[in-house]
């Protein structure tokens, strides 16, 4: 009797696995702050991570009808829309993003397999900087440790060193390793840090954002429903973040599940996901009447 329950469950485990692996959510999430008062509207960003070339219909139609359908103001890409390999293999992730300048502006910072192929070519075929220069004529901006100031806004994309991206354990960051790659955050506006790892969350927020951008972990691979991924693709246990809003005093960490997988083809109570963030400044408080 056992035997068969167990059976049974295994096969529906391997059924939400496959569905999980052809299908994605729309994942929305509200961020406040006074900050954003001065933009004197709500604004609507999209955030797009670890994609790896997968495709969902023809020519990926599904998920840019989601993306059209959300009416963004901006559209956000953290990084790892490809699989860092020889040759032209990023031709679907490429083909995707180019078509995303017609819908608004697109910031791209980027992940660690773009990292890798940027920093070395020799393995690669020299083939990410044709992957950029292909994207940047269609209208995308690249991040590579830089800031560019918006409407009320600073946006800054960081690559943390590559050396910080380690199988079992945890890579070695230093915060002034940041501050040497991106520098001191700027003014007052309110800050967007894409920074794919978030491993590093701690020195992400001792840097100074407002709003953290992170992927990379896709979700923890399989998750327990309400609490945090299981493992990452780089073989760590419960990863403290790993895909989900955390509020922790004035600062925002948004990790998206990602779009994809790598090195572990499996999701389970863990649906790829497009997020879509709605950046609003804080109500006033309403005054008592007086007594």
């Amino acid at each position: 009797m056992w035997i068969v329950i167990l059976f049974v469950l295994a096969i529906l485990v391997f059924l939400e696995v496959i569905r999980e692996l052809h299908c994605f959510q729309v994942t929305e999430y509200v961020v406040e702050s006074d900050k954003l008062t001065q933009v004197g509207r709500e604004l609507c960003v999209l955030f797009l991570s670890d994609l790896h070339n997968h495709v969902y219909g023809k020519e990926n139609e599904k998920l840019r009808k989601a993306i059209v359908e959300a009416h963004p103001d901006l559209i956000l890409i953290g990084g790892d829309m490809l699989v860092g390999k020889n040759g032209k293999t990023w031709t679907p992730a490429l083909e995707f993003v180019k078509s995303f300048p017609k819908i608004c502006p697109v910031y791209y910072a980027n992940g660690n397999h773009e990292q890798r192929m940027k920093e070395k070519p020799e393995n690669y075929d020299a083939s990410y900087e044709e992957y950029k220069k292909q994207l940047q004529l269609a209208g995308v901006h690249f991040l590579e440790n830089e800031t560019v100031h918006l409407d009320k806004l600073n946006l800054t994309g960081l690559e943390i060193p590559l050396t910080g991206y380690q199988r079992m354990k945890k890579g070695n960051v230093e915060f002034q390793e940041i501050v040497q790659r991106i520098g001191e955050k700027e003014g007052e506006e309110f800050q967007i840090l894409l920074a794919h790892n978030p491993c590093y969350m701690d020195l992400y927020k001792a840097w100074g954002a407002d709003l953290i951008l992170s992927g990379h972990l896709h979700g923890g691979v399989a998750r327990i429903p309400g609490v945090l991924g299981v493992i990452t693709p780089g073989f760590q246990l419960f990863p403290k973040y790993s895909g989900d809003i955390y509020r922790e005093g004035e600062q925002t960490i948004v990790v998206s599940k990602g779009l994809g997988t790598h090195t572990v083809n499996i999701r389970f109570l863990n649906p790829a996901e497009l997020v879509v963030l709605h950046l609003q400044g804080k109500p006033c408080a309403k005054e008592e009447n007086p007594v």
